[in-house]
């Protein structure tokens, strides 16, 4: 098969890396692809949301199966567009991927599915969401509706941030449309965690469990990034609460919205409160998780193509994936001074020393092939916020941890910056 994955972030780096593990797999282009995509697939100048000409080069090259990663073009209909000019393309339709493209949508598909969610209201003047946010108890949390790139949820502590976050924006527009319309809803105390899924419109087959970490800094503080580090599996989801999640929030869902007349195909990621009183759901994403996925496909020992194939054309049931049992921790390196400014450009040297280590795997996220300034060789630089992660398996969640920090440790770049905890709840867990 001639398979085109669209993207250019760590996570498409990792589904780059699975899917050539594949028989099924003859050749992979990626769109537009990284520094390190290249040395697994051809990569394509086209961006993730120009449907048109993803469009038009996957007819000319033949392509047999499409690979969306990011969610703006599942927001914007690239399922419905290519299945309409024949072509076969894992992910969900423009319908279900409004889950993730409004919170809004998310919020009142939960209440109607009877899934255990944060209480919340709409507003869509910034008037009335101050007077609502006068009668609340602090902390609790604004939502822009829209998709944000992962800055449209802020925790208000006082007044003064609710304030700031409405002004923000409904008034200053920084999120544009998205930010017309707002949530505020309760603040969810607990653990996070990760839940992520493939469906066929009717079953569902789980991937392994996984935990994010947001914050830039360690012991999750400083404001919130597209994913610092991960790891799977996570201790705080039980086997017995893996089920529970399932039967009560994740069905309830995909058997919802088949009997609206759309039925979900693709990924569903669930974001998890693991609370005192059970499991409760912040978001839902349309796609596989950055940077969960580079902890999770580690793991993975199947086939992901054919599951990818099945979940397209129905057929889930009675199928299942075998994992590797040791866990797997990746950390992200990333520029000085994400999420906020940073520089691009940087030389990244020890690469090739911390890929040669035992059980270590470097997926790159934001890198280019460059030139010196004093000669013709070739090098990788950094082209963006989250650089690199750095991903390790290990016999137990220690070793794991100790991997993944002896290849970090030998990878450098002006101003990297990287937490130093990831793992760190996990072990203090099995402690």
């Amino acid at each position: 098969m001639r398979i085109l994955v669209i993207g250019s972030g760590g996570r498409e780096h990792a589904l780059c890396w699975k899917i050539a593990q594949s028989a099924k797999c003859s050749k992979i282009y990626c769109a537009p692809g990284n520094g390190g995509i290249r040395q697994i697939a051809e990569t394509v100048d086209i961006n993730a949301d120009d449907i048109a000409s993803l469009l038009e080069f996957a007819k000319a090259n033949n392509i047999d199966l499409t690979v969306v990663g990011p969610e703006t073009p599942l927001v914007k209909g690239i399922v419905d567009i290519f299945q309409a000019a024949g072509l076969k393309i894992f992910g969900p339709s423009e319908n279900c991927a409004l889950i993730e493209g409004s919170k809004i949508f998310a919020k009142v598909l939960m209440k109607r599915a009877g899934v255990p969610t944060a209480a919340f209201k709409i507003f869509e003047n910034i008037e009335d969401a101050l007077l609502h946010a006068a009668t609340k108890t602090l902390p609790f949390v604004v939502k822009a509706d829209g998709l944000c790139a992962g800055k449209g949820v802020v925790i208000c502590r006082t007044q003064e941030d609710v304030r700031l976050a409405l002004e923000n924006m409904m008034v200053a527009k920084a999120f544009g449309a998205s930010g017309e319309r707002v949530i505020i809803e309760d603040c969810l105390v607990g653990e996070e965690a990760s839940i992520i899924v493939l469906s066929d419109g009717k079953t569902i087959v789980p991937l392994a469990s996984s935990q994010d970490h947001k914050r830039i800094f360690d012991g999750d503080m400083g404001p919130n990034t597209g994913g610092m580090g991960a790891y799977s599996p996570t201790p705080v989801i039980t086997n017995d609460l893996f089920k529970k999640i399932i039967d009560t929030i994740i069905y309830p869902i995909i058997n919802t919205l088949a009997q609206d007349g759309t039925p979900y195909k693709g990924v569903l990621y669930a974001g998890i409160m693991v609370t005192k009183d059970g499991p409760y759901v912040l978001e839902f994403n349309a796609r596989f998780g950055d940077p969960e996925t580079q902890a999770i496909l580690p793991r993975l020992k199947g086939d992901l193509v054919e599951a990818m194939e099945r979940s397209i054309d129905g057929k889930l049931a009675n199928f299942s994936l075998a994992w590797d049992a040791r866990p797997c921790v990746s950390v992200v390196l990333a520029s000085g001074g994400y999420p906020n400014g940073y520089e691009k450009g940087m030389e990244i040297k020890g690469l090739e020393e911390a890929a040669a280590m035992r059980d270590v795997i470097i997926f790159h996220a934001g890198t280019r092939r460059g030139r010196r300034a004093t000669d013709d060789n070739k090098l990788l630089i950094t082209s963006g916020g989250r650089v690199l992660n750095v991903t390790a398996l290990g016999d137990d969640m220690q070793r794991a941890t100790d991997n993944c920090y002896n290849a970090v440790k030998v990878i450098r770049f002006e101003k990297m910056h990287y937490r130093r905890d990831i793992g760190a709840r996990a072990l203090g867990r099995k402690r």
